[in-house]
């Protein structure tokens, strides 16, 4: 019987201890070989949590491991080098996105997402910039969105 484990782990930074050493041990699987795996993986996402999937036939000793993205404020504080939003996003902005950078992260998470293309996906990353405190552009990421509804701005699939 396949056998499933989900565990976030720091991107490139996994290692053979809790939670993964454990949960791995009793699979018989090369601990080392599934960390190194992992982090090859992840690396492009360091410094952030990232979720694994683990998919493991105890039989065969066959894996597969399937990496997701950082939820949408993970990519915007990474894109802007910030540690954390703002407390007060209406107030205090903590930075400024290039519509580019927008771009890039809609591209890393519309597989994850139920955003059926690009330009919704653009969206959903506008909405983030808002709850966190972020301006695109120099605007308010919600003036944007207008711009983009209306068609001021065309955002290519």
């Amino acid at each position: 019987m396949v056998q499933s484990l989900e565990i976030l782990v720091e991107g490139g930074k996994a290692t053979p201890g809790p939670p993964l050493g454990p949960a791995l041990g009793p699979l018989g699987l090369n601990i080392g070989q599934v960390v190194k795996e992992i982090n090859e993986k992840t690396k492009n996402y360091e410094g952030m949590q990232v979720p694994v999937k683990l998919t493991v036939d105890p039989k065969t000793k066959q894996y597969t491991i399937t990496v997701g993205t950082p939820p949408v404020s993970a990519l915007i504080k990474k894109e802007l080098g910030i540690e954390k939003g703002s407390g007060s996003p209406k107030a205090n902005k903590v930075g400024d996105l290039k519509l580019d950078q927008v771009k890039k992260i809609a591209k890393m998470k519309i597989q994850d997402s139920l955003s059926p293309n690009i330009k919704a996906m653009v969206m959903e990353v506008l909405g983030s910039c808002v709850s966190i405190g972020v301006t695109v552009e120099g605007m308010d990421p919600k003036e944007l969105q207008a711009k983009i509804s209306n068609g001021e701005i065309n955002i290519e699939d």
